[in-house]
């Protein structure tokens, strides 16, 4: 399921040359991209090697890059000095049985208030943090006495409380796993008194998440082959979902596109930088596509960092988007 797609630069906007990967491009679509991403920008390759790259998150206090390998159920850091390190084994699954399943480890991961690594766990279904000796505390595993799926992506509010994503990517059996005892894929919010409310059960692959600058919409993935999209919704002031409006339909992508909507971030700006077929798709808030990162693989997630870099999760590997200019 995680492999390099060879294709044509004429046909996905990426080329090949022989005996090395395949060379990512960037499209321009409107002249409104310029501002974010700069003429003479560049994608280049900072680290490689790993099973299936998610989840990353700039760690400010350190320098780093946190990211998950999920096959792998390790959680790594990476800096420009140092290069990649192990920062957590058995990131996702901690049983003594093998793993049955593809993707056992730590998915999304963000940082709470106090600069503590809050991750998702598939093989563990839940979600935990990990504290300063190392140990770790389970912030969430269940719903009305029943099992999580597999937390896949999460965000924290201004206001502490901690909004996931819950599909069955992370089970053996995903969808039709035995052991799967939610009916539905959820979005949820985890309120600081420990307060679980499930806030929509629409989306049957509900994936990456992210605000707006100003909080007053939500955006959620649907990674899904039947319904590929990219969700608004209102935040009422209670912190609850309102009207909800599909931001963008991907099936034009995933028609002759490898990957779906996946794991996404907001800049300050207010646009919607979105892992989806082959790439980074940049959305204005009212749905315009300006341009696209192109990789010509399963591209899953991104990330800000200082100066202005990103930093995007692409199969096997992590790439750095330079500002440019």
């Amino acid at each position: 399921m995680r492999f390099l797609l060879v294709c044509s630069g004429a046909f996905f906007g990426c080329s090949k040359v022989e005996g090395a990967d395949v060379l990512p491009k960037i499209e321009r679509l409107d002249p409104r991209f310029e501002a974010l991403v700069l003429p003479g920008a560049k994608l280049e390759k900072i680290a490689d090697g790993f099973g299936w790259a998610e989840g990353p998150a700039w760690n400010a206090a350190t320098g780093e890059l946190f990211f998950s390998d999920v096959e792998t159920n390790q959680l790594h850091a990476w800096s420009a000095k140092n290069g990649t390190r192990i920062v957590l084994e058995n990131s996702g699954y901690v049983g003594a049985a093998p793993f049955t399943g593809r993707e056992p480890g730590s998915n999304g991961i963000t940082f709470d208030s106090q600069g503590r690594v809050v991750f998702c766990q598939h093989g563990e279904r839940r979600i935990s943090r990990l504290e300063r000796d190392g140990t770790r505390t389970v912030l969430v595993d269940r719903y009305q006495g029943k099992r999580l799926n597999s937390p896949n992506d999460l965000v924290y509010s201004r206001s502490g409380d901690l909004y996931f994503t819950d599909p069955p990517f992370g089970l053996p059996g995903t969808f039709d796993d035995p052991e799967k005892e939610l009916p539905f894929s959820g979005v949820y919010r985890l309120r600081k008194s420990g307060e679980l409310t499930l806030l929509t059960r629409e989306l049957e692959g509900p994936n990456g998440i992210a605000f707006s600058p100003d909080e007053k919409t939500l955006y959620v993935a649907n990674n899904s082959p039947t319904c590929p999209l990219w969700m608004a919704y209102d935040l009422r002031a209670d912190g609850t979902l309102g009207l909800s409006r599909v931001l963008y339909d991907a099936k034009s992508f995933t028609a002759n596109r490898k990957g779906f909507p996946d794991g996404l971030k907001v800049a300050k700006s207010g646009h919607l930088f979105a892992a989806g077929p082959e790439g980074i798709y940049v959305l204005t808030p009212t749905g315009e596509h300006l341009g696209t990162l192109f990789f010509c693989a399963l591209t899953s997630n991104c990330a800000f960092g200082p100066n202005g870099a990103l930093f995007i999760t692409v199969d096997s590997a992590i790439y750095r988007l330079a500002p440019g200019g």
